[in-house]
């Protein structure tokens, strides 16, 4: 098998398949990360840009406001993030397991049902909108804001589904690339219309609601037609009359899928809930919040690369039966990472204040963002841990073990650590951002575990098969 960039002919034209059960573990990994690396960044530098621009033109209560509504906004994606993340995986493991024949027809069911959630969700959370802005504590000089964003937001909703399905089915076939190139397209559209509608017709909050809106719309169109259009090189056959649930499919989906919902609404139900107690600190702990998922992002852009990267690699070596590769492709995928955020740790130790000044320069925010510098620290090392471990028990399909590590590095950890050091220390906000921080290090203990275990040996759970060996 050739690597990527160097695929063979598997049909009449060039396969934009990828083998990762044979080549070089090192290569591969970082070849198929990189692209999902620079998506990442992209993703981050325009939500920051509406961070940037929302604060330099409308101050702390812009900063408040897009927080709270981007916290709103990224909970309402977890049924996308984690079904997507588990039709990868499937993918994977089908390409894996040479059962190409199954990819069309599980493709069809995945789209039909993710829309349809997408659109039950978006009615629900526009029904009950301002309930949820209360519960998240929002202060009242940011309530307008924060409500036009999240509103905004939640009705293009459908699209961050649209774009998340098709990028899973591109990932799963081992191709990164193309990705790239369509959240490029949202980039480089989101950064003019973010200065249009804000720094030049004065819309606020709403005009970087509206610009992200409007990008993610762009980029999804643009990425489901190249699909469409080179599906035969992608190794499957589909027509618009197979868009519908086949339930042996959605069982698969389902139960693969579920868990890492779950997961995935956890941890963000989580720090919504943590985030609601920072809240009420007042819009200065609010805005440095804000700023503080803005370093969050940063500090997960090379181990969310290396996490996806790596569950596309462990899935076809599951499904091939290829165990020693997978341990291969973990001990590349902790060593980048702990070398990356080492380095983005180093730099925000030495330059805290010229960092800290591109969202703000308001002395009050910045005195507390002197608060936080430790806590981010410790998200970039953290972050190092998570990766092979949670690429591991994504890359096995272990639906287990993905329910187990959604309550507790969620619900258990992250809120119950928050309590203690928060109220129980009376260490205020402070206390919860450490509990939060502390707690992202679940997954790594779960995952050593998982490994020693063995019990990720198997591909019973796409394949429907016991393993034979080694």
């Amino acid at each position: 098998m050739l690597l990527i960039g160097e695929a063979k002919l598997k049909n009449s034209g060039q396969t934009l398949i990828t083998d990762f059960t044979e080549g070089n573990v090192s290569r591969q990994l970082i070849l198929f990360a990189t692209p999902l690396f620079l998506s990442n960044l992209l993703q981050v530098v325009y939500n920051m840009v509406d961070m940037v621009v929302v604060g330099q033109f409308n101050g702390r209560s812009g900063l408040s406001a897009v927080a709270i509504g981007g916290d709103v906004s990224n909970f309402l994606t977890f049924v996308a993030i984690g079904f997507s993340a588990a039709a990868q995986v499937i993918i994977s493991q089908f390409i894996g397991a040479d059962q190409k024949n199954k990819v069309g027809k599980f493709i069809g069911t995945m789209f039909s049902f993710l829309m349809g959630c997408a659109m039950l969700l978006t009615v629900i959370c526009l029904v009950i909108r301002e309930p949820i802005l209360r519960w998240m504590s929002t202060p009242n000089e940011s309530w307008s804001d924060a409500l036009y964003y999240s509103v905004t937001c939640t009705t293009g909703l459908v699209f961050i589904y649209g774009y998340n399905i098709v990028s899973a089915i591109m990932r799963g076939m081992g191709d990164s690339k193309r990705p790239f190139i369509f959240i490029s397209i949202a980039a480089i559209l989101n950064i003019i219309l973010d200065v249009l509608f804000v720094g030049v017709l004065g819309l606020g909050a709403f005009g970087a609601a509206l610009a992200t809106v409007i990008s993610q719309t762009a980029s999804f169109i643009s990425a489901l037609v190249f699909l469409y259009r080179y599906r035969s090189r992608f190794g499957f056959e589909i027509k618009p009359g197979d868009f519908r649930i086949d339930p042996e499919m959605l069982t698969t989906l389902v139960r693969l899928g579920v868990p890492m919902s779950i997961r995935t609404a956890a941890i963000q139900f989580s720090k919504m809930f943590v985030n609601s107690w920072i809240n009420s600190y007042g819009v200065v702990v609010s805005a440095v919040a804000g700023i503080g998922n803005k370093f969050n992002k940063i500090s997960i852009l090379v181990s969310n690369s290396m996490t996806t990267a790596g569950s596309s690699m462990v899935g076809q070596n599951i499904g091939a039966q290829k165990y020693r590769r997978v341990t291969h492709v973990l001990v590349t995928a902790f060593t980048i990472n702990l070398a990356v955020s080492t380095a983005m740790a180093m730099a925000l130790v030495l330059f805290p204040k010229a960092i800290f000044r591109i969202f703000t320069s308001d002395a009050a925010v910045l005195d507390v963002a002197n608060e936080f510098l430790p806590v981010a620290v410790l998200m970039f090392i953290s972050s190092a841990f998570r990766s092979p471990a949670i690429a591991l028990v994504n890359g096995s399909a272990n639906h287990r073990v993905n329910i187990a590590m959604a309550l507790l590095d969620a619900i258990v950890m992250r809120i119950g650590l928050a309590m203690v050091l928060g109220f129980t220390f009376t260490k205020g906000y402070l206390g919860f951002w450490y509990g939060n921080v502390l707690a992202s290090f679940t997954p790594f203990v779960i995952g050593v575990v998982y490994y020693i275990s063995g019990r990720w040996k198997t591909r019973k759970y796409v394949i429907r098969e016991e393993a034979s060996g080694n």
